[in-house]
């Protein structure tokens, strides 16, 4: 996933998982930029397939 504020791009699992404990839902799913810790919304699955339908044609 790519940060909407910096631009970094990481993996979703390496990014700093949202305030687990967030009063306004059953819990945040927003995950923190690793690099500026900026709160990104996480990708949909419609991107992740994508990206992982173009991972396997580049190998």
């Amino acid at each position: 996933m790519r940060c909407g504020f910096c631009g970094y791009e990481f993996k979703e699992e390496e990014g700093i998982q949202g305030c687990k404990n967030c009063p306004m839902t059953s819990g945040c799913k927003m995950v923190k930029c690793p690099r500026c810790n900026y709160e990104n919304a996480p990708e949909p699955l419609l991107v992740k397939g994508i990206k992982k339908l173009f991972k396997k044609k580049e190998h």
